[in-house]
């Protein structure tokens, strides 16, 4: 009889070989079939009680970390004031409209040319489900939100190297590739190969679930015919009257399909952050951002360029050269300082701080990412794809192409997102490019997904984060040796500072970790506040 460890080690055993086989995404689903996922959770607004009548707080950076704090102290009765390096509040919650102007490191300045009600998100562009406290501020400040289609199945895979450079849709890759990989997995459960990790109940339950997931037929086969085709779409589709009957497709080879390397991306929307639903604020992710300024925005000191924070028992002192008064050098004074500018800035700022959270600023390097909006004529991958949002993806630099999530069958010019390059070689080789090549290469490239570019194109703009002033780079890039060794230092209160981003974060990159890290900050910083004031 097998004993209930010995069977957790099986069912673990299993994972890895559906892991190994199948992929991340039908690993997930066992994952959660058998109790090894759960979900964490956002509790609401923080509980700040008891602040001393007359206390400050100094807010350095206006994106959604540092306006958080401000609305969240400014309520439980702190005096706040924020500092902010732009002209503009949100930091990275940032949209591009026609007539918008954008001038990055280096001097070069473009100037968006999109059609009035169209925009592109060059930082966050979506918001997964369980993004609770984006989510909770979006439904307290009244930020309207619309679905955000993260996958489509009719939208496009891509690989220069296979099937002569011909995009595939994602439905057949996804199809062919569960399909050829539920047959693998029945012959290895009919012919006994699974019996040491699977109870007699446990393997025909496998079984079914890998015929309905793999679309098999009974056989326990993937072939082509309407099984195969009711999922991955038929080569004639129904119709009525006198029109010709329904023609089952033919499935892509399982060897030619491996070797493509495809089956890579079709995983994508079973990962955690993108699983269904998805959202995004309906006119552009800067809608949080504009929310939040109509709030705390009165507390909002813009083009104030921080260049030196001090502090000492009886509070904090920052200098900053004031572009409102010609760069002339001001000083703001609170009791309390909340720093979120990113380490990529922080690091080149002089901070009174001590050894163990200076050597972790200075230990943290920032991501590349590149973005680039695509102004078409007409919506020519709905009109002539059937595309309806969606992301399709290819080994080509520009990585994938997003569709418009909204506004479906419009009549004239659209943007879609041409271009989204993280992270290795490219991110750095499109970011050294002036904006003009980048959005050149992203249409030169695009091309091959969808020939239409070459006449449709219209203008486009770009944004490479690098590039971008008070940012220097899109994340903070932790690693398990940084974290170990500098995250806690990073996050504590260090005399009368504390500091919050998304680089004080366990999810990096997104606007969750921003407004966690600095509703956690806020809380201890105020626990702190609180006992030296009894």
């Amino acid at each position: 009889m097998t004993t209930k460890s010995n069977t957790l080690f099986s069912r673990r055993d299993l994972l890895a070989l559906i892991g190994k086989t199948a992929g991340g995404g039908a690993m997930y689903q066992a994952m959660t079939s058998l109790g090894f996922a759960a979900e964490s959770g956002y509790n609401g607004p923080p509980k700040l009680d008891g602040a001393r009548k007359g206390a400050s707080v100094l807010v350095l950076g206006a994106g959604l970390a540092g306006m958080v704090a401000a609305l969240e102290l400014r309520n439980a009765g702190y005096s706040v004031k924020v500092l902010e390096f732009s002209n503009r509040a949100g930091g990275r919650c940032w949209t591009l409209r026609g007539g918008d102007t954008f001038t990055e490191l280096g001097g070069a300045v473009q100037q968006c040319g999109f059609a009035k009600g169209e925009y592109f998100n060059p930082g966050p562009w979506r918001i997964p489900y369980h993004h609770h406290a984006v989510l909770g501020y979006c439904k307290r400040l009244g930020v309207a939100l619309e679905p955000f289609i993260q996958v489509n199945y009719n939208a496009l895979v891509h690989s220069s190297k296979a099937y002569g450079g011909k995009p595939q849709r994602y439905r057949h890759v996804q199809a062919d590739y569960q399909g050829h990989v539920a047959e693998l997995l029945g012959k290895a459960a009919t012919q006994g190969n699974l019996d040491a990790a699977l109870t007699k109940e446990d393997k025909e339950k496998l079984l079914e679930g890998l015929r309905r997931w793999g679309a098999l037929d009974t056989q326990f086969r993937y072939r082509e015919g309407t099984v195969s085709s009711d999922r991955r779409g038929y080569e004639v589709d129904a119709g009525g009257g006198l029109m010709p009957l329904a023609k089952p497709s033919k499935p892509l080879d399982m060897s030619e399909l491996l070797q493509s390397n495809l089956w890579r991306y079709i995983a994508s929307g079973q990962d955690y952050e993108f699983q269904s639903a998805i959202f995004q604020p309906v006119g552009g992710m800067d809608m949080i951002a504009k929310a939040f300024q109509k709030e705390v925005g009165s507390l909002i000191r813009y083009g104030a360029k921080v260049t030196k924070i001090e502090q000492n028992d009886r509070g904090v002192t920052v200098t900053y050269a004031d572009a409102s008064k010609g760069g002339a050098v001001a000083q703001a004074k609170a009791d309390w300082c909340l720093c979120t500018i990113p380490l990529s800035v922080l690091s080149q700022i002089d901070i009174q701080v001590g050894s163990a959270m200076q050597e972790a600023i200075n230990a943290v390097p920032y991501g590349a990412s590149v973005k680039v909006g695509l102004q078409f004529k007409r919506r020519f991958w709905e009109e002539d794809e059937h595309i309806y949002g969606g992301i399709s993806y290819t080994d080509l630099p520009i990585s994938r192409i997003s569709y418009p999530s909204t506004r479906y069958g419009a009549k004239g010019k659209s943007v879609l997102l041409g271009a989204y390059v993280f992270d290795g070689p490219n991110s750095y080789e499109f970011t050294a490019m002036a904006p003009e090549e980048r959005v050149r290469r992203a249409v030169e490239f695009g091309t091959q997904l969808h020939p239409q570019y070459a006449s449709e194109f219209d203008n486009g703009i770009s944004v490479g984060w690098h590039r971008v002033p008070g940012s220097h780079g899109c994340y903070g890039m932790w690693t398990d040796e940084t974290r170990q060794k500098h995250y806690r230092n990073l996050c504590q209160v260090d005399g009368r500072i504390a500091l919050a981003g998304e680089h004080a974060s366990y999810i990096p990159a997104w606007q969750e970790g921003a407004l966690l890290s600095s509703l956690d900050a806020i809380q201890r910083l105020h626990a702190r506040a609180v006992a030296q004031a009894a």
